[in-house]
């Protein structure tokens, strides 16, 4: 049983960046819609408030893709999503079931989560910031 918890460590480092890649890919897609209408369209008018918030998806979610300051990137993605909930969602009502605020439930603390465990091995910050 050691063997096997011995061959799960291993992996971690590959399996953070595999996670933080695709997180990243999904959260990006969000910036995306809003600006580009791909890969599905986004609302017609944005209104400022939006625009910014798009901005920080595009911009967060491509510096997370490329695993470059991300622990800072994750800090400031995790509150932003706090932040996003607690205006959008949660005025809605209370459980997160109920008031579509699920996906910014989960990408909040998987960013808090992100800025304690680094961005693991396939990351532009190990490779010139020499971080794990």
């Amino acid at each position: 049983m050691t063997s096997l918890y011995a061959s799960l460590d291993k992996a971690r480092p590959y399996i953070l960046s595999i996670v933080r890649i695709v997180v990243a890919l999904l959260f990006l897609e969000h910036g995306l819609q809003k600006f580009f209408g791909f890969p599905v369209p986004g609302p017609a008018q944005l209104p400022p408030l939006l625009q910014v918030q798009g901005a920080i998806e595009i911009v967060g979610g491509i510096l997370l893709l490329v695993g470059a300051y991300t622990r800072v990137v994750a800090f400031i993605l995790s509150g932003d999503m706090a932040v996003a909930y607690f205006m959008s969602h949660h005025p809605r009502g209370f459980f997160p079931v109920g008031n579509g605020g699920d996906a910014a439930i989960l990408y909040c603390f998987i960013f808090l989560y992100f800025v304690f465990a680094g961005a693991g091995i396939w990351s532009l910050d190990r490779v010139f910031l020499k971080q794990e």
